[in-house]
């Protein structure tokens, strides 16, 4: 928690531009995976544990907002490894530095470009899900 608040503290100090978003992004991304990551392993463990409740975590699962959750899950794995990614190459070569906005923009438009299908398809699947459109 101490890590979300210093996060968001910080992403509202520093008036920044696209460095700022890249930064904060990436740090969002990393927990909201590290949150799927422990809310799988407590789901699964219920197998085990409490096998009677498995199936009342399957249907909560199965709501609107974790499906939600599961599409920015998506999304939060394709941006924190293509940012990964970009703050490798920025490392390995420090002369790239001067190009680092064109860097961070292309990111975001590969996150959108790679993300895309899978919003569609589980985005199609959550709204089939409401029952709206039967």
């Amino acid at each position: 928690m101490a890590t979300l608040v210093s996060t968001l503290r910080g992403a509202l100090r520093y008036r920044g531009k696209e460095g700022q978003a890249a930064w904060a992004g990436h740090r969002l991304a990393g927990l909201g995976t590290l949150l799927f990551f422990v809310l799988h392993v407590v789901d699964t463990s219920t197998v085990y544990f409490l096998p009677e409740h498995y199936e009342t975590f399957i249907f909560i699962y199965r709501s609107l907002p974790f499906q939600v959750g599961e599409i920015l899950l998506v999304v939060s794995v394709i941006y924190h490894a293509l940012n990964g990614f970009r703050i490798i190459l920025l490392d390995w070569r420090p002369e790239w530095w001067q190009y680092q906005r064109g860097f961070t923009l292309g990111t975001f438009a590969l996150t959108a470009l790679l993300s895309a299908p899978a919003v569609v398809i589980m985005g199609g699947h959550a709204i089939e899900n409401l029952g709206l459109f039967r």
